[in-house]
């Protein structure tokens, strides 16, 4: 689905990523830990094609295609979509005309909205006055209207309260064709990995998203490298326990 090749990444003359090297197979969620400052946004914008990030070395293959300098728009075509940590404010556009947009008729509005209690906000601007669990929820339904094949979330916890959270987690596992974690009240999806055909990268700070949302591969982005790989859960109690500086150090 993914794949990064010795990937540097410039941002006003300075370095903030070098050399990342990462592959995400259809079917496949991955989580990205990193300190603040360590270039998750950098690494997820540069997927997106921002032009404020500037590809100096590497490449980017999404679906077999070299995308490495294609626009936002034409890889959002193609099937990658984003949702923001701190997205913007849209005056004079409707959530109703947005999500009518995102959907390219695939779907019915309020529909799309239902699935994550989102009605009453469908003829507000977009983003304009929401709360930080009501700015995640708009952008989720962005995304279930694109329909993504490769879904980049940036900190989709940030900002949530606890009861948004699990509606979030819920629209996330809905979006990549997943189960829900153990112990939730869930209908199963009931579709094993190699059935699945969705993707999707996690960018997490504090780690939460993990009790809702299952994960099959962990990275630690730290200093600007991919320092380490494995086992989602396993790195964050690493990380919990000494740190990023120290868990960059153990073989996981």
């Amino acid at each position: 689905m993914l794949r990064v090749l010795d990937l540097t990444v410039v941002v006003d003359g300075k370095v903030i990523l070098e050399d990342i090297n990462l592959e995400i197979n259809p079917g496949e969620t991955h989580v990205l830990f990193g300190p603040n400052g360590s270039g998750k946004s950098t690494l997820l914008g540069t997927l997106i094609g921002f032009n404020r990030y500037k590809v100096v070395n590497g490449r980017i293959f999404f679906k077999g295609e070299d995308i490495t300098h294609l626009s936002v728009y034409e890889r959002a075509r193609r099937g990658l979509g984003l949702l923001f940590q701190r997205p913007p404010t849209i005056r004079g556009l409707t959530m109703r005309d947005m999500i009518n947009i995102c959907s390219q008729g695939r779907g019915d509005v309020e529909q799309f909205a239902a699935r994550l209690n989102f009605e009453r906000f469908l003829d507000r601007e977009v983003n304009h006055g929401f709360s930080g669990g009501e700015l995640k929820r708009s952008e989720l339904v962005q995304l279930l209207a694109q329909d993504p094949d490769l879904v980049l979330l940036d900190e989709p916890e940030s900002g949530v309260d606890i009861e948004s959270i699990a509606l979030i987690g819920r629209a996330i596992n809905k979006l990549l064709q997943r189960d829900l974690p153990d112990g939730e009240n869930r209908r199963p999806l009931k579709k094993k990995r190699e059935e699945r055909q969705k993707a999707g990268l996690v960018i997490t700070h504090t780690g939460h998203i993990l009790n809702y949302v299952n994960a099959d591969v962990g990275h630690v982005l730290f200093e600007g490298r991919l320092s380490c790989h494995g086992n989602p859960r396993e790195l964050f109690t690493c990380i919990q326990k000494l740190g990023y500086g120290e868990c960059v150090r153990c073989v996981v």
